[in-house]
């Protein structure tokens, strides 16, 4: 396929695919607004980083002062785990540069970057601002008002006996609201179109055919379903793993590891089974652990693992390749969940995943995972259209359950801009 051709596809699905079949890029905006109607995902907040002007912050030394010189420290050497990490990262490096090299060479792909932001910006009006828009932290409500409701605001289809009455002859939808609790249930939007929640004067864009989840860990067994035939095909998992970076940011609420081993994988997966994709940074620690007791403790076989490999608008790496502890790449960890048929081997009936895979993207806001459930569809068992689930969701995508203590946090109005037709 020529590049033009594929820069259009590119243009309506989101997804770049390089000569390589195993290396893609994805813009996350374009993906995502494949789910909503009446509004789009704004690109300005989505990427916050891209979008920022550069300032700079530099403070003039004082002439009155001498500068130190630093003394240059003397490396240290590696330790066991570290030397496990460098081994592993160097067996990969000439995959992530291989990758690399596709995007740099794709002058149309890296001319098409500078429009993201022109493109999100005339094609839609601005988001009006609303009353107490201030991010909320929803782990603080539920301890403070855990009885807190929400309103949620649907569109449906005027039923076809009202649309011929003469004083409404163009009115097609009318509004259904819904008091409901905000936590501990699962509100859902089962229509076509976009779902406003309302909590507390904040307003959140919910995709066409979705819902969520919005609890502790605690609580997580209540989204088993009662039957295994209503089970998940395909189980995303983003876990807030224990973070030096993200505690003293104060990002979001970490767990020790031990807490991950009680998710319900088994009694979550379908009968026909279920793929599951972990996501998991570059401590060794953190792989050691997924291989050798988490899959296990879920009832996971092990299928292969993909990279997300992050680049700036430029197409540049947003920081070098062999910087030891701020690497720009994040793994994908892949396993099959066997489900519930009897008398079978399910394991043999999945289709097995090549090892590898790069997905390259301009990251978006701290933690945000790109969306990548359409590269996974060909793998994922069971039935189709299948059923999702993402654990430790911090956004909603259309035709998912999202469950986590923070579900909406992506989902504000701020992120969002109403199309100008709607």
């Amino acid at each position: 396929m020529e590049d033009s051709q594929k820069l259009a596809l590119f243009r309506e699905s989101g997804i770049y695919h390089f000569n390589d079949s195993n290396t893609v890029f994805i813009d996350p905006v374009r993906i995502l607004n494949r789910s909503y109607i009446r509004h789009t995902v704004s690109p300005s907040t989505y990427y916050p980083r891209f979008f920022q002007t550069l300032t700079s912050t530099t403070v003039p030394s004082s002439p009155t002062k001498r500068k130190r010189k630093k003394r240059k420290r003397s490396p240290k050497a590696l330790n066991e785990r570290e030397l496990i990490a460098f081994r592993r990262h160097q067996e990969l490096r000439p995959l992530l540069v291989k990758a690399h090299e596709c995007l740099l060479k794709s002058n149309e792909l890296l001319d098409a970057f500078r429009t993201f932001r022109s493109e999100g910006a005339s094609s839609y009006c601005l988001k009006e601002k609303c009353v107490g828009d201030d991010e909320q932290c929803f782990v603080e409500l539920a301890l403070q008002s855990p009885q807190l409701v929400l309103t949620l605001n649907l569109r449906v289809p005027v039923p076809e006996t009202y649309k011929d009455l003469e004083d409404s002859p163009n009115v097609q939808y009318c509004e259904q609201r819904s008091i409901l609790p905000a936590f501990n249930n699962l509100v859902v939007n089962d229509t076509e179109d976009d779902a406003v929640a309302e909590i507390l004067n904040n307003h959140y864009i919910m995709p066409r055919e979705s819902c969520f989840y919005m609890s502790d860990l605690g609580q997580i067994r209540n989204l088993i379903p009662a039957h295994a035939d209503c089970g998940f095909n395909l189980i995303m998992v983003d876990p807030p793993w224990e973070n030096a970076s993200a505690h003293q940011k104060s990002r979001y609420p970490t767990l020790p590891n031990r807490y991950f081993l009680s998710l319900p994988i088994k009694q979550l997966t379908h009968t026909e089974g279920a793929l599951v994709a972990l996501w998991v940074t570059n401590r060794e620690k953190l792989r050691s652990f997924v291989e050798k007791e988490l899959f296990a403790a879920w009832g996971v076989s092990y299928a292969a693992t993909f990279h997300w490999l992050k680049v700036k608008a430029n197409g540049s790496l947003i920081s070098d390749l062999d910087l030891f502890h701020h690497r720009p790449y994040e793994s994908l960890i892949l396993g099959y969940s066997p489900g519930k048929v009897k008398h079978s081997d399910n394991r043999s009936k999945f289709k097995p995943l090549k090892e590898d895979h790069v997905i390259m993207s301009i990251p978006g806001d701290y933690s945000r995972k790109p969306p990548i459930a359409d590269l996974l569809q060909e793998y994922i068992p069971g039935i189709k259209p299948p059923r999702c689930v993402e654990l430790f969701a911090r956004e909603i995508m259309a035709g998912w359950v999202a469950w986590g203590n923070e579900p909406l946090h992506f989902q504000n109005s701020r992120y969002f801009v109403k199309k100008m037709d709607s």
